[in-house]
């Protein structure tokens, strides 16, 4: 387990910007870049603490 990744597994992505873009698998965890057209996006990734509960 100690001497596994050497290198580097996530590089800046091109769409996003963010550092999650896999080298070896050529995508992006964050946006879905390589993988999808659409941007990758769900609602459980933004939680608002304070929602109104709806009765």
């Amino acid at each position: 387990m100690g001497k596994r990744s050497r290198g580097k597994t996530h590089i800046r992505c091109r769409r996003c910007g963010r550092h999650s873009y896999n080298v070896r698998g050529k995508y992006c965890a964050a946006c879905g870049f390589g993988k999808s057209k659409r941007i990758r996006r769900y609602n459980w990734q933004n939680k608002k603490f304070n929602k109104v509960r709806v009765k």
